[in-house]
């Protein structure tokens, strides 16, 4: 499945149509079967805010009256409007529809429009003759009264999780079957995936690298290093085989930096050009836009096969919004691979934090929907032995959650071979047993999602086997039989 960016609203189906409801299918991989949905006729031509059960604010069409312009208003709950047709659940809302404009950022948010553009113009204009202090200073200034916005929900969003969740349990209530098949999100049975990523913004950050390499790799954990090609520092040859040679993963990070790459369509295709140029001669298959701005219905013309910058929720970003979810998703041929974790520079500098609390939080609440953890740490951010002692903190922590549960540590590209992987299996009934099928189906685990009191749960038949011996360790932390949906 891919996610329509070019911004254009479904029609509205009839009574015999039945949705497919793309977003489920690839989020769970089941037979298509069990997906059986359509949405009401009778959806107004304009969106707006609802609920879709309590504390799951959504954005789209449903119902005539039961949409709101805001987010922060007292939200009509859609759940009550559900209605089945014998085994098929009728929805008051297209469901693709209110997905893709989550994990698209298609809703109103709190931007500062033309002025903004203006700030923004006079913030990177002067940006190269300002010190940290007075950065920071313009930085808190924009980021304003962040901590009332309710939408999306700091400090994780997983709306997109929990709408999923949802009709997987009214599908289960409407097919009348005991448990619903479908491939489990990541290899091997593990419970989740983290992935860490540096970007290297400037020549102290590149000067740091042979040190942070050294600091990953006493953990045991590898990293992506987004590199900016082009007029910040110079990239040799060399640099970039230190972190090949060494098994971390080098990715492109805008051009030069700058801010404006998604000001203008004529620009950016002229500096997507060069983009394109330099990841084929890095060899990556990943991009970063710098500070996350981003725009994905430009996105087609990126030559990469996955993207890391769109922010699950982005209330202390420059451009605010958020993806709402802690999963890989499809952008037409781009994989996203959304940051759903505070960057270091905002935690250090802005928040002015000094321990991984906040991180902690965040990377439980992402596992608790057996998310992907995706960690932003800059080296040139962490060159202070009291910054340096909290990425070691977060090091530390990580690796002993490695130890006690399965988790899944991956490079971006890792992670994006697995999910496109998994995105082409699909699920065979053979002698009355479920089993998967389709290449790098040898690492895929069987699941079932199931009804257990009332509540959504997932049960994992087992784990496969990793194929390395020094991996032993990690067979006798497989999952659970039984996981519950939070």
């Amino acid at each position: 499945m891919r996610v329509n960016t070019k911004g254009e609203l479904p029609q509205s189906h009839s009574q015999t149509d039945r949705v497919p409801v793309e977003a489920i299918s690839q989020r769970y991989r089941c037979p298509d079967r069990f997906l059986n949905f359509r949405a009401s006729e009778c959806l107004s031509s304009d969106a707006g805010f609802f609920q879709f059960g309590s504390g799951t604010t959504c954005y789209g069409r449903t119902l005539s009256g039961m949409d709101r312009s805001q987010p922060n208003s007292v939200l009509c709950d859609t759940l009550s409007s559900v209605s089945f047709d014998g085994t098929q659940v009728v929805l008051p809302f297209d469901p693709d529809e209110i997905i893709d404009n989550l994990r698209l950022e298609r809703y109103p948010s709190i931007q500062l429009g033309a002025f903004g553009s203006a700030l923004k113009s006079v913030y990177y204009w002067f940006r190269p003759f300002m010190g940290r202090s007075m950065r920071r200073f313009a930085q808190k200034f924009r980021a304003g009264d962040w901590r009332k916005r309710q939408f999306p929900q700091w400090p994780v969003d997983t709306t997109v999780e929990s709408i999923c969740e949802k009709l997987m349990l009214l599908s289960l209530q409407a097919s009348g079957v005991d448990r619903i098949p479908f491939i489990w999100f990541w290899p091997y049975g593990t419970r989740g995936c983290i992935s860490m990523t540096h970007d290297v913004e400037s020549s102290v950050g590149r000067d740091f690298t042979e040190k942070l390499l050294n600091i990953d790799d006493s953990f045991g954990i590898k990293a992506s290093f987004q590199i900016v090609p082009d007029g910040r520092y110079t990239v040799t040859r060399e640099y970039l085989n230190s972190i090949r040679d060494r098994g971390f993963e080098l990715c492109v990070q805008d051009l030069n930096h700058d801010g404006r790459l998604f000001d203008e369509q004529g620009e950016f295709l002229r500096r997507v050009a060069q983009i394109n140029r330099y990841g084929r001669e890095y060899d990556a298959k990943g991009f970063r836009s710098a500070v996350l701005y981003r725009k994905p219905e430009w996105y087609e013309y990126l030559d990469f096969e996955f993207d890391m910058s769109m922010p699950n929720v982005a209330h202390l970003d420059p451009q605010r919004g958020g993806c709402c979810t802690v999963m890989p998703y499809f952008i037409d041929e781009i994989l996203e691979l959304p940051l759903t974790t505070i960057q270091d520079y905002t935690l250090l500098h802005l928040l002015n934090e000094r321990s991984t609390s906040l991180w902690k939080s965040q990377i439980e609440s992402i596992l608790g929907k057996n998310g992907l953890a995706t960690i932003l740490v800059h080296p040139d951010y962490i060159t202070e032995p009291d910054t340096e002692a909290v990425y070691k903190d977060l090091l530390r922590m990580l690796a002993q959650m490695r130890q006690r549960e399965a988790l899944w540590f991956a490079l971006p590209r890792d992670v994006n071979i697995w999910w496109r992987a998994r995105n082409e299996m699909s699920i065979v009934e053979v002698g009355g047993s479920w089993r998967v099928i389709g290449e790098g189906s040898e690492r895929a685990v069987l699941a079932f999602a199931k009804i257990v009191d009332g509540q959504l749960t997932y049960e994992v038949t087992g784990s496969s086997e990793y194929p390395s011996q020094t991996k032993k360790s990690f067979l006798k932390k497989s999952l659970p039989s039984q996981v519950f949906v939070q």
